[in-house]
């Protein structure tokens, strides 16, 4: 049996510079630490970590310069896209050795990894001063000629901005732009097995296309569970988490949530009369 590929993914960081809290509340250079120790220490290690956006809080330069030796830290690989509250210029300045990203921010920072066993696409839904996003037309193009080129190789897309409205009101007002353009795209290349997204700070998961769109949670504060559509925009500090998305030829694709930390156990169910009672 081919041994299975890991992927873990985190999401929306929102570093700040000067070991500032965000919000005033949330310690998310802490938060950050605590995932990377915990995805390197990981029985389960990934072969490499995606992270779909908000990298940092407002795109300046020294937050990128406190994120950059953090991530350096990880054990494996790791592949960014921009979320609204990056800035692709300052990004690209502190990451232009990572030879996967474009050349320019002049434009959005798309891009293809072809070196595993499943492709990675990463996608820019940014629109820069605008906390909604989406693809424009020549992304889409760019996208379906991307697909078309390997149609059966497994495929991965990693976007900040979910496709889909997900009923929580306050990040639903601004909407993924153009989601049904997308989602015809998506449909005509059945080899896409995950979009996999961030920015709502919550687990989540809704067929798309014919493939699956999920939402990560955040490594540090999570957005409120509130369906209510004229909730406020709030959030709170339940476990932090990540997705650790498993890839095995013959078995497809698993997707496991897992959150961050050290929990009480493990504790068998079994001892040597059988079944603990």
């Amino acid at each position: 049996m081919n041994r299975p590929f890991l992927i873990a993914q985190i999401s929306d960081l929102h570093l700040k510079a000067d070991g500032r809290l965000t919000y005033g509340v949330v310690d998310t250079l802490g938060a950050l630490r605590r995932a990377v120790e915990h995805i390197n220490a990981s029985k389960q290690r990934p072969d490499i970590v995606v992270i779909s956006g908000d990298l940092v809080d407002f795109g300046r330069e020294d937050e990128y310069a406190v994120l950059k030796p953090e991530l350096e830290r990880l054990h494996m690989p790791f592949y960014l896209v921009p979320g609204n509250h990056d800035d692709r210029h300052n990004l690209l300045a502190a990451f232009a050795e990572q030879v996967y990203l474009p050349l320019s921010a002049s434009g959005p920072l798309d891009w293809v990894v072809e070196k595993y066993p499943v492709r990675l696409i990463g996608m820019d839904t940014t629109i820069p001063g605008e906390h909604g996003g989406q693809l424009d037309y020549c992304q889409l193009d760019w996208l379906h000629a991307q697909l078309s080129r390997r149609p059966y190789v497994p495929t991965v897309i990693i976007l900040h901005h979910p496709p889909f409205i997900t009923g929580i009101g306050h990040m639903d007002r601004e909407p993924f732009g153009n989601a049904s353009a997308l989602e015809r795209v998506i449909a005509q290349h059945p080899q896409v097995e995950r979009l996999l997204c961030g920015h709502l700070h919550r687990p989540m998961q809704r067929r798309f296309g014919g493939s699956v769109a999920s939402i990560c949670p955040g490594t540090s504060h999570q957005i409120v569970l509130d369906l209510d559509e004229a909730a406020p925009a709030h959030f709170n500090l339940e476990p932090a988490g990540y997705v650790l998305h498993r890839w095995h030829s013959e078995q497809g694709f698993v997707s496991h949530n897992a959150v961050f930390g050290d929990y009480e156990g493990p504790y068998p169910f079994y001892d040597v009369n059988g079944l603990i009672d």
